[in-house]
């Protein structure tokens, strides 16, 4: 069985094309990726803000619209989310600080 967030990803997808007039996510997808990543930024606002002046239910239903846009963007970036379990695997058991200053500036 997949994850939610598999199974939401794979809908999403199948939403590039679609109608805009009868589906939000294909709406964005015609809108093009700076108007999803700026979804994504408001929904990260509205997140934070949840999580410092509302109840675990704001903060979790501004979470699924958070998660939901950052799926329609990496959607539109060619990102699947095997990609970031990968990323993920990857920095599993390294320090957090490690793994910052091992970018490249």
């Amino acid at each position: 069985m997949s994850h939610a967030i598999e199974r939401l990803f794979a809908v999403i997808e199948s939403r590039k094309g679609a109608d805009p007039d009868t589906s939000y996510t294909a709406k964005l997808f015609t809108k093009g990726r700076k108007k999803i990543a700026q979804k994504v930024g408001e929904e990260g606002l509205e997140t934070a803000l949840a999580a410092v002046g509302e109840g675990p239910e704001a903060v979790a239903a501004e979470s699924a619209d958070l998660l939901y846009h950052l799926l329609v963007l990496w959607a539109e970036t060619g990102v699947s989310p095997d990609d970031v379990w990968a990323e993920l695997d990857r920095r599993a058991g390294v320090s957090g600080i490690a793994e910052k200053n091992s970018r490249v500036k």
